[in-house]
């Protein structure tokens, strides 16, 4: 009970595409031409004309040859995208710098590519793109050409007036740089969420897929296996006792038999008849979710206790994959025991899982939970076999809670160290028979959960 959902399934969504920078880097093109030819040849402000038009060329160029070069459907890596996206900073303080500087009013166009930078790459490329743009930002306040002006005048804007405009730009850059990544990186985590779900419940439908085929192969091969033990019965009658095929066949019987009851186990197995098989005490429980996770050189130990009789309850996979993945967590970030405790009254059931390990960092304790949110150093690495993205404990919370329970999740107290989750239901909720697997799944599909987020 891993988080089995590989972390390139998940990022991979998340690169610019080619296309998208050469689409941005057209329409830039022919702005830049457009604004050029206009000041120039409709306004007849006197401007340089040659470097000008030659910054505007290279960009076209440039996209010409990434045409031919790339397929229009590549995905960038996050640092071939910032080195685009560097360049287009680069290409428009070039511009600036032939027409004006910060007393252009085209100067705030170098928040554009910080941006694009902003929603779709990483914060520290990001934060490398606004740095770059603030540093042209600061060199274009003092170092510029002047600003094309008719007359052959000289436009020149005092001194706390262009310190005003690189405040406004720098601020404007930082405001909404955080604000755009921000949203954006909400929006893909819960994509990502999604898209794990998605997958996870395709895989669940295969396994329900099997399970149909199982019930189908014990249905025909009801009728050869019928036919192999009639006859290993009748040829049981045709030799003596102290006939050495006499013991073959009764092989061939007992195994025919054993044969027959597996097949019988499958066809009843989600029957709901079976009421012995779906309800199992809290022990029993414990015990089926712990036992998996033995023998990794972690101590599991196991304590329980309470008022009146164990509370009995049903099959439900959801409880036995939360429980399982936050056990595995607790496994994962232990140095040496894991505890699971269970008490119980009248009115709740209780399981807490602690570990000894470094706990949760007291800045992201309070957002535990949600999907992408995970901040514990591994201090067994070869125990750790998830992904450390959070999203096993986001499904595991969603699917707990969705029988009834309440989760608190804690620090244990100094001088120990690790965490605690304490998972409480209602005693009416946990034994409800109706909150079981359903009845078209089998039991040994102990993974199959109802709902749309799924282990």
């Amino acid at each position: 009970m891993t988080e089995d959902v590989e972390p390139g399934f998940l990022l991979a969504h998340r690169r610019l595409k080619l296309d998208t920078l050469v689409r941005l880097r057209w329409l830039a093109v022919g702005g830049q031409t457009v604004a050029l030819l206009v000041v120039h040849l409709g306004l007849g402000y006197p401007v340089p004309v040659a470097p000008a038009f030659a910054l505007v060329a290279l960009s076209a160029w440039v996209n010409v040859f990434l045409k031919i070069r790339s397929p229009a459907t590549l995905r960038l890596s996050d640092r071939s995208a910032a080195v685009q996206l560097g360049y287009d900073i680069l290409q428009m303080c070039g511009l600036l710098y032939l027409t004006g500087g910060l007393g252009n009013p085209f100067a705030f166009l170098l928040l554009a590519p910080v941006m694009v930078s902003a929603t779709g790459l990483s914060g520290r490329l990001t934060l490398a793109l606004g740095l770059l743009a603030t540093g042209c930002a600061t060199l274009l306040a003092f170092f510029h050409m002047p600003l094309p002006w008719p007359d052959a005048a000289v436009f020149a804007l005092p001194i706390v007036y262009s310190v005003g405009v690189w405040i406004a730009l720098v601020c404007s850059l930082a405001f909404m740089a955080a604000y755009a990544f921000r949203v954006a990186l909400e929006a893909r985590q819960l994509a990502d969420a999604l898209a794990a779900s998605e997958l996870v419940l395709a895989r669940e439908q295969h396994l329900n897929a099997l399970d149909g085929l199982a019930a189908a192969a014990a249905h025909e091969l009801g009728t050869p296996l019928a036919t192999i033990f009639l006859t290993a019965k009748e040829l049981s009658r045709e030799f003596e006792p102290s006939d050495p095929r006499a013991e073959d066949v009764a092989l061939i019987r007992s195994q025919a038999e054993r044969c027959r009851d597996i097949l019988r186990q499958l066809t009843t197995l989600s029957s709901d008849k079976d009421m012995h098989f779906q309800r199992m005490p809290m022990s029993q429980l414990i015990e089926e979710v712990v036992e998996p996770h033995r023998g990794f050189g972690i101590a599991i130990r196991v304590s329980m206790a309470g008022e009146g009789a164990e509370p009995v309850g049903s099959r439900n996979p959801a409880i036995r994959y939360g429980l399982g993945n936050l056990l595995e967590n607790a496994v994962d970030f232990a140095r040496t025991t894991v505890q699971v405790s269970s008490t119980w009254d009248a009115r709740t059931a209780r399981i807490s899982i602690s570990d000894d390990g470094p706990g949760f960092s007291a800045d992201v304790l309070s957002r535990i939970g949600d999907p992408y949110i995970s901040s514990r150093t591994v201090r067994n690495p070869a125990n750790h076999s998830g992904g450390g993205l959070g999203l096993g404990f986001f499904i595991a919370k969603t699917l707990l809670e969705r029988t009834g329970a309440r989760l608190s999740i804690e620090n244990r107290p100094p001088p120990e160290t690790g965490a605690i989750v304490r998972i409480t239901w209602p005693r009416t909720s946990i034994e409800a028979q109706g909150n079981m697997d359903p009845a078209q799944d089998s039991g040994h599909n102990s993974f199959n959960v109802p709902g749309a987020l799924l282990p």
